[in-house]
């Protein structure tokens, strides 16, 4: 996708220097590649941006993979057949910016995003060398499509869930587009106005800026400081012969 000539200008200006950085674009559409999905479209306008200063970009989409519902590392040890998760979270462990692409239905994000935060909250109770949880030293964010009313509502989701397993969620980290509601076109389609939308395509460059400014600033200072939130330095008072309560179901 091609940046307008303001996005392009704020690229080739830009005073920072955002290399050895990488992000992990997750878009949590329901349909497998290479089917054509919306959501992929509107995470197009960060991927250009992230691509264009010198971030390192993967793509996913998790209904690509067989990854089993659970809140455990590895689900095969607790009945699955098959579970993908083990291997894809290297992925998001390699990632300094982590943004979420979600489609509406029913007015909530979609059940692949749900599912691929579960398994995020699987890893809740293993540790980074600090002692913190996982997640520590990363930022995320997340751009939300559809054709009803719920971008706020999915954005707030995400991003909680995100910050409360340790990412840090840095302002203005969500965008969105909607278009009429019911049936009619989405982002993609012809007519439906999506990819011109003056507001959509900024609140997607601030985010875009947003999520690299604080990354940066993350990894120049090695992550959070490690005062004040190790796990390992916290007694949590729970009986060892009961599972961690992180993953109480």
């Amino acid at each position: 996708m091609a940046l307008d000539e303001r996005q392009q200008q704020m690229c080739d200006e830009r005073e920072h220097d955002f290399s050895h950085l990488s992000a992990l674009l997750v878009n949590c559409t329901l349909k497998q590649t290479p089917r054509r999905s919306h959501t992929a479209g509107l995470m197009e306008i960060p991927k250009a941006i992230f691509q264009e200063v010198g971030v390192e970009v993967e793509e996913m989409r998790p209904v690509d993979h067989p990854i089993a519902p659970g809140v455990h590392p590895d689900m095969t040890e607790h009945g699955a057949e098959v579970d993908a998760w083990p291997e894809l979270v290297e992925r998001v462990l390699d990632a300094d910016i982590l943004l979420l692409g979600t489609p509406i239905w029913l007015g909530e994000r979609s059940s692949e995003c749900s599912r691929f935060i579960e398994r995020l909250y699987a890893m809740s109770g293993q540790l980074n060398e600090k002692g913190q949880y996982l997640y520590y030293g990363r930022v995320g964010g997340c751009v939300v499509t559809g054709n009803e009313d719920g971008v706020k509502h999915c954005a707030m989701g995400v991003l909680y869930a995100l910050q409360h397993l340790g990412y840090t969620v840095p302002p203005q980290a969500d965008a969105g587009w909607i278009g009429e509601v019911g049936p009619g076109p989405s982002y993609l389609d012809d007519g439906s106005g999506g990819p011109e939308n003056d507001f959509t395509n900024r609140n997607t460059t601030f985010m875009s800026w947003n999520l690299l400014h604080l990354a940066r600033m993350l990894k120049d200072a090695g992550g959070v400081p490690g005062y004040g939130n190790r796990r390992d330095r916290w007694d949590a008072g729970c009986d060892m012969a009961f599972p961690n309560p992180e993953h109480r179901s």
